[in-house]
């Protein structure tokens, strides 16, 4: 086994190139990692196996030995000038000495000027941060932290106007609650008065009674004011046919009575209604005045010394105006009578 190992520590490349297998670069891998203490060392190499192995083994044995004549020299020649090589730089000691002023002060001059060029570059970068901070904060500032901040105003102003729009709107739907309720309850007193009306005039049919006729006249009143009581609220809803339609009604019921009675108060507030019913649903505002004039009429039984005129000066083209919240209590000027059966004689 020793007679392999020194072939393998002395074979040249051409006769390690003569193994089957084993190539030139392999060939120069095994001379470059010599010397092997042990032929299993020749297995650390890139490329070599432990058929390469068995192969250059009976091929070193093939030959019979012949390396142990033919042992290269230079390989052991070539040990000593690695040693000189390596003991070169302890006889090369003397360098610290040839060390002289110029070169201390070309050394310290390098150190000063990369220690300069370090300062002025902590410097650079130092200026650099504060004017980012100088010109990038108000930038910043005015980009996306004012308009964050001025929309966040806005927002908040508008939540408080929905904010206030929802109170008022609960408020209009209360008040559209009670003026309906108002509504409501004045039908309800309209038709109940009506059926009394009609109980009074079948009844004057068999008997020509005057405290029928009376009791007739008084209900005819209370229907009126309670219709005109009706259009009052539609007026105030902007409901301005339905309005009409009541201010005509009790125009005509008012223009009954006058006609039966002859009352100077009825025939007033005809004018007034009259007057009311040419300015619906044109001129509601103007409207609403005649009515409330008309209502006041009825409701004080004074005749007013002096008709006002109708206002004829009025521009079409401004916006109609809100008409005035009117009172939504029912109105019960005259009670309703309670009409009992006489026997016709």
């Amino acid at each position: 086994m020793s007679d392999f190992l020194n072939f393998l520590n002395t074979a040249d490349l051409d006769t390690l190139t003569q193994v089957p297998g084993i190539t030139r670069p392999l060939a120069g891998n095994l001379i470059a990692a010599r010397p092997f203490e042990s032929v299993e060392d020749c297995l650390q190499v890139k490329g070599m196996g432990k058929t390469l192995l068995g192969k250059l083994e009976s091929f070193a044995e093939a030959q019979g030995n012949p390396p142990e004549n033919r042992a290269m020299i230079p390989v052991e020649t070539e040990a000593p000038p690695v040693v000189i090589e390596k003991s070169q730089p302890a006889q090369e000691s003397p360098k610290p000495k040839e060390d002289s002023f110029l070169s201390r002060l070309r050394r310290a001059f390098l150190v000063f000027l990369k220690a300069l060029v370090r300062l002025v570059m902590l410097a650079i970068l130092i200026l650099s941060i504060g004017a980012l901070f100088y010109y990038g904060l108000p930038f910043i500032q005015e980009t996306f932290i004012a308009p964050v901040e001025q929309n966040t105003a806005e927002i908040q102003n508008m939540e408080a106007e929905i904010a206030s729009l929802q109170t008022q709107l609960e408020e209009i739907s209360a008040r559209v609650t009670v003026l309906e309720t108002s509504v409501e309850a004045h039908t309800q007193s309209i038709q109940k008065l009506e059926d009394i009306q009609t109980t009074l005039e079948t009844q004057m049919q068999t008997s020509n009674d005057a405290i029928l006729l009376e009791l007739k006249h008084e209900v005819m009143s209370a229907r009126a004011l309670d219709i005109l009581a009706r259009g009052r609220l539609y007026l105030a809803q902007s409901n301005f046919g339905l309005a009409e339609a009541d201010v005509q009604t009790a125009r005509d019921l008012l223009a009954e009575l006058n006609a039966e009675a002859e009352d100077e108060v009825f025939a007033q507030a005809v004018t007034r209604l009259d007057m009311a019913l040419d300015n619906l649903p044109d001129f509601p505002v103007i409207a609403a005045g005649d009515l409330e004039i008309a209502w006041a009429i009825l409701m004080s039984d004074v005749v007013p010394a002096a008709p006002t005129a109708t206002p004829t000066a009025f521009d079409a083209t401004t916006s109609t105006p809100t008409p005035p919240v009117l009172e939504t209590s029912t109105p019960t000027p005259f009670p309703p009578p309670t009409v009992e059966a006489t026997s016709t004689p």
